[in-house]
């Protein structure tokens, strides 16, 4: 692959070039995301707690607004490294600009109540009484269904959602949806997910619905075809992974912390472990509030990880061009910092993921969108619709902008928008009233 090629401003959906002193075009897709409905919807969705009451526990708003930083931090970092490799009309400040629009947008296709609510919506198809929907759709739409993936409902917002529907979405530069799909490839076959439980099965970034989509985008950035429904990943995605992989890592501690599911000394000796040689910050040492500790432990692991992570790009960036890169940029950082965000993770999910109130809570998060699910997809089939109840649901479908038609794939993607969409207290109101319990988290 070529920088050129990839680095590409050209926008997809439009052809026209206009051309400002103070914007690039990286930054006006920065510009459309961060004013778009899809965005600002992630203000009360997940990131790990669902239906919080805590205002201080990340959103999926604030943790995009933070991965956007260190992502940007890491493009501009790793594009000073290999400046002589880049075209000469590209700045490191383009490249940064360019991680920082991609890593904003990398969350905007997640339901409500987050990886709990893929996982939800995926079981609800997965159920054997809802197999005679196979008989409506292909075996590929049907395993959209199956295998619902919030990385795909992002490509398919940001390309055929938002602003111009179904004429390149927010008419993005192929570069930054380059750098946004982290997994360029269409929904494995059913049957080679057979026997993985909802919340294993393999990631990926496109439905069938955007399936020219991701081909125009990748042809046109000149990605690596793998296979007749995948690519090999733009460079620039590794530092979306990073920056990603980065901020979850660390702040899923600090909310943790927050809702006493951890303690400040099981908390530090990761963070040092992270910061190595940079030295402990001084504020560790000292009869400072937590909250201070943290913030200087976060600030000095953040900075140790951007410089190795960008370092680790210049180093692999042969392997990056042609493809060939095994594991992510973490892994070619040296050993102790692997074992740090591993460490992290591993603290997380045996004491944040498996504690009884996130659990009770994604129960309650699961049963809403199973009835959401259950009285809306049966008016994406083909039939008459006469009863009140469906005229009712049918009005509310339309108010968020579902148009059914007689195709059932595309009305079920229409009412996955509409669900989707919902932030997790309108998700569970909705559900409340469909129940005929009047909620009082109104939507």
């Amino acid at each position: 692959m070529r920088w050129a090629q990839l680095l590409s401003p050209a926008r997809l959906g439009s052809r026209k070039h206009h051309t400002e002193q103070a914007r690039s075009p990286f930054h006006k897709d920065y510009d459309r995301i961060i004013f778009s409905q899809s965005f600002r919807q992630l203000n009360r969705k997940t990131q790990v707690h669902p239906l919080t009451q805590n205002d201080a526990v990340h959103t999926r708003l604030t943790h995009s607004l933070e991965v956007s930083s260190v992502g940007r931090s890491l493009g501009m970092l790793a594009a000073e490294k290999i400046a002589d490799d880049l075209p000469p009309w590209v700045t490191p400040s383009d490249v940064g600009a360019i991680i920082q629009a991609a890593c904003l947008a990398h969350d905007i296709g997640n339901p409500p109540y987050g990886h709990a609510g893929e996982y939800a919506v995926r079981d609800w198809f997965g159920q054997p009484k809802q197999e005679h929907l196979m008989s409506l759709l292909s075996s590929p739409e049907f395993s959209d269904l199956c295998q619902y993936e919030g990385n795909a409902q992002g490509f398919r917002i940001l390309t055929r959602l938002e602003y111009h529907p179904n004429e390149g979405g927010m008419r993005l530069t192929y570069a930054t949806l380059g750098a946004f799909l982290k997994y360029p490839r269409l929904a494995a076959p059913l049957e080679a997910q057979a026997g993985q439980p909802s919340h294993k099965r393999t990631k990926f970034g496109c439905y069938q619905s955007e399936r020219e989509l991701l081909d125009e985008v990748a042809e046109h950035l000149g990605l690596i075809r793998l296979s007749e429904s995948s690519y090999c990943r733009h460079p620039l995605a590794y530092l979306l992974e990073a920056a990603d992989d980065i901020c979850y890592a660390l702040i899923d501690l600090e909310d943790g912390l927050l809702l006493g599911m951890l303690h400040y000394s099981d908390v530090e000796p990761l963070f040092l472990k992270l910061i190595g040689d940079y030295g402990t910050p001084h504020e560790v040492l000292n009869d400072v509030p937590i909250a201070q500790k943290l913030a200087a432990l976060r600030g000095r692991a953040m900075k140790r990880l951007v410089e190795e992570v960008s370092e680790a790009f210049k180093r692999k960036q042969s392997d990056l061009l042609r493809g060939t890169l095994q594991g992510s940029l973490l892994d070619h950082c040296p050993r102790d910092i692997a074992e740090g965000i591993e460490a992290a993770k591993n603290l997380t999910r045996t004491r944040i993921f498996t504690n009884p109130q996130k659990a009770r809570l994604e129960l309650v998060a699961s049963a809403s969108l199973h009835v959401l699910l259950g009285a809306l997809m049966p008016l994406a089939l083909d039939r008459e619709r006469e009863t009140f109840r469906e005229h009712r649901l049918l009005v509310i479908l339309k108010h968020h902008g579902a148009t059914l038609g007689l195709d059932p794939y595309q009305n079920m993607m229409q009412i996955l928008d509409v669900i989707s969409a919902l932030s997790d207290h309108q998700a569970y109101a909705l559900a409340q009233d469909i129940k005929g319990n009047r909620g009082n988290m109104g939507y």
